[in-house]
């Protein structure tokens, strides 16, 4: 059979391939020999590290327009020639970047050594890793076409198009077919749930970039609240707060381990103002530092979120603990004086889509023009790209099933965003349970990262639940604590919280923790 499929991975045996709406312009296929990879667990998101050895796999690449609209769509497709196990698992992709990039092949390596065919496509938007090639099709003028590609056009266009050389490769169709990915990967796994409910059985979608129109203007929100007071913490005076939460929060859950599992109480209980005035030392400098009020006023408005002129919260913020000089408040204090440093995908979004032009400058505005700018972010996109619809009914009648999970110390996109969604969807489902569970991960950055591991068993748990019915009660995670021990623990669909089973003497152990309501 090995024989039949390699001689098979010529363009011929893919000639009746059509897609509705496009024209396929070029289809190449590529016999792929004695393939291996390392492939970590932080590009898998739900699935653990895998070494793939030797692995043979027909590579189908093929790019197509949507006629009329000038745009040249990339997709690209590993079946596997020794081991197919019958499957189907798209992976997403990060950024701007809809795939076909190195995340992306290192997660459909993975895929291919665990035996899935597996696609990845670029959404037509090429090898940018930015928005600034393609978001204008001329000055003040949005190419909303290659918006619509990325949002979901070539999501749909890639599960077609993916089923359809898996069945003439194989002779018959993938039995399951599933999603994962996380960030952007995340958002389009969501995307698939919401406006193409039959595209795939089962979605797994980590850190998900929903509410699209709404995080962008909070991951500036830091950097406007320092323009508003003018002054620029050192990244030190934010890290001995974040420090200071901790240790302060750490033994909320019941153990010290250098994660705060309750970050409410955190919120609530710790007050980063009491700081204020306390000698640290500056290791960047190499000198000590006071701790100022404009330090302990970035992490407060940070954590409490994105408020709107009159004071009331429009987004809400990042949790204690998090590292928020990794992305949204970074400073660059080379020079006597700090300035801010905005990041960079939020602020192409504000200027290239919202403002429609990369020369705004967004360092000098008002409250009250900010506040503006972000109401006209959901405005003008939220139908496109919000990726926010909470009714998943038709993907519950197709027999979906959908998991989520999303780490608490995420340093871009607030946690609370995801648990907001799927509030909604419960409020819309009553019989939610039945189709998406949600997970969240304290100790866990965005994607991976932080003291703890990724949910690595998410995915196979989904698999389970679509193959077999078997609906998930919790799943297993790895933590590190601050002396370098790792711990078993579990994590339970939300909105459950994982607690210590009282008198139990093996912390460090899963079965000393249960899910509780």
């Amino acid at each position: 059979m090995a024989t039949q499929l390699e001689a098979a991975c010529i363009p011929a045996t893919f000639s009746n391939l059509t897609l509705f709406g496009a024209e396929i312009l070029t289809l190449e296929a590529t016999l792929v020999t004695n393939h291996s990879a390392s492939v970590p667990s932080a590009v898998r998101f739900t699935q653990p590290s895998i070494e793939v050895q030797n692995a043979t796999f027909c590579n189908i690449t093929v790019s197509y327009t949507h006629p009329g609209q000038g745009d040249n769509i990339i997709v690209e497709t590993w079946l596997p020639v020794d081991a197919w196990n019958g499957r189907f698992q798209a992976v997403g992709g990060g950024g701007w970047v809809a795939g076909r990039y190195d995340p992306s092949y290192s997660a459909m390596s993975g895929a291919v050594g665990d035996g899935y065919a597996t696609i990845t496509t670029d959404a037509g938007l090429g090898g940018a890793e930015d928005a600034g090639p393609w978001a204008l099709v001329s000055p003040g003028n949005v190419n909303l076409y290659n918006l619509q590609n990325l949002a979901s056009v070539s999501l749909e266009d890639e599960a077609i198009l993916g089923k359809l050389l898996i069945k003439s490769y194989y002779g018959r169709g993938p039995d399951f077919s599933y999603w994962n990915g996380c960030s952007q990967g995340g958002r389009q796994g969501l995307m698939l749930a919401q406006r193409y409910p039959t595209a795939y059985d089962g979605i797994a979608a980590v850190a998900p970039g929903i509410q699209w129109t709404d995080f962008f203007p909070s991951m500036y929100w830091p950097q406007q609240f320092m323009n508003m007071l003018g002054e620029y913490p050192h990244a030190c005076e934010l890290e001995a707060i974040t420090n200071a939460a901790v240790s302060f929060c750490d033994d909320l859950d019941g153990i010290v381990d250098g994660v705060i599992g309750e970050v409410d109480a955190c919120l609530d209980g710790f007050d980063p103002f009491e700081l204020v005035g306390s000698t640290i030392q500056c290791s960047q400098e190499n000198r000590t530092l006071e701790v100022s009020s404009t330090a302990a006023a970035v992490v407060n408005a940070t954590w409490r979120g994105m408020r709107n002129a009159q004071g009331v919260q429009t987004w809400p913020g990042l949790n204690p603990g998090t590292d928020l000089t990794a992305a949204v408040a970074i400073t660059n204090c080379t020079t006597e004086t700090c300035v801010g440093v905005p990041l960079p995908i939020a602020v192409e979004w504000l200027s290239l889509f919202v403002s429609r032009g990369p020369e705004v400058d967004l360092g000098g505005l008002t409250h009250a023009e900010f506040d503006r700018l972000a109401h006209q972010s959901g405005q003008k996109y939220r139908s496109i790209i919000g990726t926010d619809d909470p009714d998943l009914s038709a993907f519950r009648k197709a027999g979906g099933k959908l998991v989520t999970a999303h780490g608490l110390i995420d340093q871009l996109l607030p946690p609370k965003g995801t648990a907001m969604y799927y509030n909604k969807v419960s409020a819309l489902s009553p019989d939610v349970r039945d189709f998406y569970r949600h997970f969240e991960v304290p100790g866990m950055g965005h994607c991976a990262g932080g003291p703890s591991g990724e949910p690595t068993s998410l995915f196979n748990q989904l698999r389970a639940w679509v193959e077999n019915g078997t609906a998930l009660e919790q799943t297993p995670v790895k933590v590190q604590d601050t002396e370098g021990v790792v711990h078993d623990r579990i994590l339970c669909p939300y909105p459950q919280k994982t607690v210590l089973k009282r008198g139990c003497k093996s912390p460090g152990k899963g079965h000393c923790w249960s899910c509780s309501s």
